[in-house]
């Protein structure tokens, strides 16, 4: 009933030595470059315009704030009437500029998504079973 105790508070009065040993201060390293660089497997190999002349979006937040998704973000919180101090008819259009699409579908069609065949479905369903069967 005691021992119980008794391993406790000898835990409690041993010195803890973690497990993990850390090497040293963790620092950003120096070499790596954070510049704009177009993605390694664009076609054009070239960033967009509005990342080259002059973008208004100097950061994350910046970008955010004139961002669309669905409609204007940020543009119903007016620090007068709060969040939704605006008419949605006020916000303007919900379209998106040319050359950005909210839905994959309004892609062309090679970026749409396949059907799958009746084979695959039962692979699927049947956790690839029917596939040996």
């Amino acid at each position: 009933m005691f021992a119980t105790r008794v391993l406790r508070q000898a835990a409690a009065h041993a010195e803890r030595v973690p497990s993990i040993r850390f090497i040293g201060k963790r620092t950003i390293p120096v070499h790596i470059d954070h510049s704009r660089q177009p993605h390694p497997q664009s076609p054009t190999n070239s960033l967009p315009s509005s990342f080259t002349n002059g973008s208004s979006h100097t950061s994350f937040s910046a970008y955010r704030d004139h961002a669309q998704q669905f409609g204007p973000l940020r543009k119903t919180i007016t620090p007068e009437a709060g969040i939704g101090g605006a008419a949605g008819s006020q916000l303007g259009s919900v379209a998106p500029p040319p050359g950005i699409f909210f839905d994959r579908n309004d892609l062309p069609t090679r970026f749409h998504r396949t059907s799958l065949t009746l084979d695959e479905i039962e692979a699927i369903e049947s956790g690839g079973a029917a596939a040996f069967a």
